[in-house]
């Protein structure tokens, strides 16, 4: 062959069908998405019992709604209790359901070089919020939930783009766990309520 480089290129034995599992793959995933769910009730919202905390997965990769960008949970803090304090390259959106309480934020110095290195600052920002308020957790900041209220529930909901993670930039760290964590605890609304305690508002029924 007139190519001198040939007897590089030309090696190898494996064979693949990439292409065409790409075309087969789009044909198909709009049907398959089509039988995903458009509403997801209560009762097909999964419990865990997460470092982070109490969480009820509204949105999630693995649970096939139409949603694909976005991953959503509610987070139960029980009274004068608190989150698990984490880091994570997306940005996050809270929303307070109920209740009141504040967030402790530090923020990283960050450098990527032939690998991802973050520093956290030395400044630790707290801000305060109640029912109604919207929270936005920058970038690759460290931060915690807390509940203000001795003697009432607090709920707010995490959104977060999963875009991050499907590229490979999930970068998701656990720093502290929640008071509450349990490894292996399986959650279901009996354990909720009472590790939220009697003084809590009722959670929502679960299907009957």
């Amino acid at each position: 062959m007139t190519w001198s480089e040939s007897k590089e290129w030309l090696q190898g034995d494996d064979s693949s069908s990439f292409y065409q599992n790409a075309l087969i793959d789009a044909a198909q995933r709009p049907k398959d998405k089509g039988k995903w769910k458009s509403v997801i009730r209560p009762w097909e919202m999964p419990w865990e019992m997460a470092p982070q905390g109490i969480l009820k997965h509204l949105l999630n990769s693995e649970m096939k709604t139409q949603m694909e960008t976005i991953d959503a949970y509610m987070q139960i803090i029980p009274p004068a209790s608190r989150s698990g304090k984490h880091r994570h390259l997306a940005e996050e959106c809270l929303y307070v359901l109920g209740g009141k309480g504040f967030d402790l934020h530090v923020d990283c110095d960050v450098e990527i070089t032939d690998r991802y290195h973050w520093v956290p600052q030395e400044e630790v920002k707290r801000f305060e919020w109640k029912a109604g308020d919207v929270v936005y957790i920058p970038p690759n900041t460290i931060h915690q939930h807390f509940n203000a209220d001795p003697d009432r529930t607090t709920r707010i909901i995490s959104a977060t783009n999963r875009i991050y993670k499907f590229c490979g930039l999930n970068d998701l760290e656990q720093i502290e766990n929640a008071p509450e964590y349990v490894e292996g605890m399986v959650l279901d609304p009996e354990k909720v309520k009472a590790l939220i305690g009697r003084k809590a508002r009722p959670l929502l029924k679960a299907k009957p």
